[in-house]
């Protein structure tokens, strides 16, 4: 009897460790965010952009997340990789707080707003980018799991959230297993 119990301990606990990790509607949090939550570290799952040059393989915004940093005063600090001339390039930017909550600026090319549109602090956050460059405006949502990747719900969701930014499928790219960087990962 003890040997079945050690047997099925594992399976049962592999099953509690995947249904933790599906979407929980009624922890999802939209607006009076705890930024300290979202510190801690993050993979790009996927993005998603009006336009895909941006995101594309050579895009000036395809960009691997490796952690986010609350700093005092209510910014935040984005470390990320990305390619530059077929090299993995480390770069930390930091989003100052604006007066609502989860939304930031950053200087980068142009005028760019930062959003934090939605998070459950414990596995995924989505963010949403307005830049605006030379009168070009460019909208990006992006995709962060705590693990590098996630079950379909969020990637569903996700979905969603870009249908109601006005981008369909045909913008949204999967990073999940295109991180050409991942062995830098600290």
């Amino acid at each position: 009897m003890a040997l079945l119990l050690l047997l099925l301990l594992p399976l049962g606990l592999g099953l509690s460790l995947t249904s933790a990790q599906e979407l929980n509607l009624q922890s999802v949090v939209r607006g009076n965010y705890d930024l300290a939550k979202v510190s801690g570290v993050w993979y790009s799952i996927s993005m998603a952009s009006n336009d895909m040059r941006r995101i594309g393989e050579d895009g000036d915004l395809r960009v691997f997340i490796q952690k986010i940093e609350s700093l005092a005063g209510g910014s935040l600090q984005f470390f990320f990789h990305f390619m530059l001339r077929g090299d993995c390039v480390e770069v930390a930017m930091v989003c100052e707080k604006t007066e609502r909550n989860g939304e930031y600026t950053l200087a980068y090319m142009g005028d760019n707003r930062v959003l934090l549109a939605e998070t459950d602090y414990e596995l995924y956050a989505a963010f949403h980018l307005h830049s605006v460059r030379n009168g070009t405006r460019t909208r990006v949502l992006a995709l962060y799991g705590r693990v590098p990747e996630l079950p379909h719900s969020f990637l569903h969701r996700f979905e969603r959230l870009c249908r109601k930014h006005g981008l369909g499928p045909q913008n949204i790219v999967s990073l999940s297993t295109r991180d050409p960087c991942v062995m830098y990962r600290r």
